[in-house]
């Protein structure tokens, strides 16, 4: 056990600058949402399909899923300071890799899984640890603008900066760019700023106890959540991904598409902020049910509305929804399990959700290959996402959740 300190003024501070800018360059803003801009030009270098190129993205996925739970619980273990500073280390690192590439495909894979290796460490979810030991009162809001606004403004920044490197430069030296940015902003932040909690914090006795993640999968509040979140996720992202597609079959404009886009990823980014202060204050699960509607309505405007502002509304409908899923799950681990195995939850937890979020799109796609549109991969979507609302209302308060004496099936768990 860590010996007790007195906490620096300037602490929590200092570590929500610290994961912001992490969320700001990780995996996600460095590499997934600038792998639009590399994907074709690599393709066309090495003479590939345009889907293997895209297939890393599914192997970053599973690398992800099977690592995370372990890397939760080495936080849990020895603190998280260390772990995500030598993550971004070695982020940079093989970004700057892939600037090697040689035309191999397996080195290309190998490349792409080590990504995922690294992802692992400084993902969203490790962030939200650090962040949810440090506040309480205040650990939605705080949630949403380290996840929410470092998410957003990576989102948005990364690509800019990629597209340019790549038109000036070529993908090479933009990948070599894009991991300079992500150690000389990244390693200094989080060298400075970034602590773990000291044992002396505000968050109440209960909360630091909490459930393993053996007593937490015995809990009904699990299991509700993992199918609920995991069915917003892989269906909001995989329509995220398909938004252009969807739009340009409809007649759009391919900068009509991208102005959807857009809204859709700077609604998913601001409602974050504001879901986590909303949780803060009303402290009642049932707060998402309602955004889970909006996103079922903006899903069916995209696919079966008409004109550019159906199509920004539901933009701004679909950001609602996804926005309110990515704030709701860490806050929820830390309410319902307590934050002393708060790693090992969020980790396992966090795994399926990042497999739902790699595959879903490729079926999404098979659904269009099968029938030459996306409506019959919107209704089901649509469906899942009513259920994931029927699921989220069913959610007990927002307390910490007493393990349980007996080892109850999941069925009994869930009829409870």
């Amino acid at each position: 056990m860590r010996a007790s300190a007195p906490i620096p003024a300037r602490g929590p501070a200092g570590v929500a600058v610290a994961a912001t800018v992490g969320n700001m360059i990780g995996v996600t803003a460095a590499i997934l949402a600038t792998f639009g801009v590399f994907l074709v030009p690599i393709a066309t270098e090495f003479g590939w399909p345009r889907a293997s190129v895209s297939g890393v993205l599914g192997l970053i996925a599973v690398v992800s899923a099977l690592l995370i739970p372990f890397v939760g619980r080495a936080m849990d273990l020895f603190g998280s300071r260390r772990i995500l500073i030598g993550g971004n280390v070695l982020l940079a690192t093989s970004i700057a890799l892939l600037s090697r590439s040689s035309g191999s495909m397996l080195q290309f894979y190998l490349l792409f899984a080590l990504i995922g290796v690294a992802g692992s460490l400084v993902g969203t979810a490790m962030f939200c640890k650090v962040v949810s030991n440090w506040f309480d009162a205040r650990r939605g809001l705080m949630l949403g603008v380290t996840a929410g606004g470092g998410n957003g403004i990576g989102a948005t920044v990364m690509p800019i900066v990629a597209g340019l490197l790549v038109a000036a430069y070529g993908w090479r030296v933009a990948y070599l760019g894009i991991a300079a940015i992500v150690l000389l902003v990244g390693f200094p932040t989080l060298f400075l700023l970034l602590r773990d909690a000291p044992p002396r914090i505000e968050a109440p006795r209960a909360e630091l106890d909490g459930l393993t993640l053996r007593e937490a999968a015995h809990t009904r509040a699990f299991w509700l959540m993992l199918f609920a979140i995991a069915a917003g996720a892989g269906g909001m992202t995989a329509v995220f991904t398909h938004v252009v597609p969807m739009l340009t079959d409809h007649g759009f404009g391919l900068g009509a598409a991208t102005g959807v886009v857009a809204t859709f990823a700077l609604v998913t980014a601001a409602w974050q902020i504001v879901t986590g202060g909303l949780l803060d204050r009303l402290r009642t699960p049932r707060l998402i049910v309602p955004m889970y509607g909006a996103a079922i309505v903006g899903l069916l405007l995209l696919e079966f509305g008409h004109g550019t502002a159906s199509a920004m509304a539901a933009g701004a409908l679909l950001g609602i929804g996804m926005g309110a899923e990515y704030a709701a799950l860490a806050y929820f681990i830390s309410r319902y399990f307590g934050l002393k195995h708060f790693g090992s939850i969020v980790g396992a937890l966090y795994s399926v959700v990042i497999l739902a979020q790699g595959f879903t799109p490729g079926l999404m796609d098979m659904s269009f290959d099968r029938t030459g549109s996306y409506a019959m991969a919107t209704i089901v979507i649509a469906v899942a996402l009513g259920v994931g609302m029927l699921l989220l209302s069913f959610l007990p308060p927002l307390e910490v959740q007493k393990a349980r004496a007996s080892d109850e099936t999941v069925g009994m768990a869930l009829a409870a």
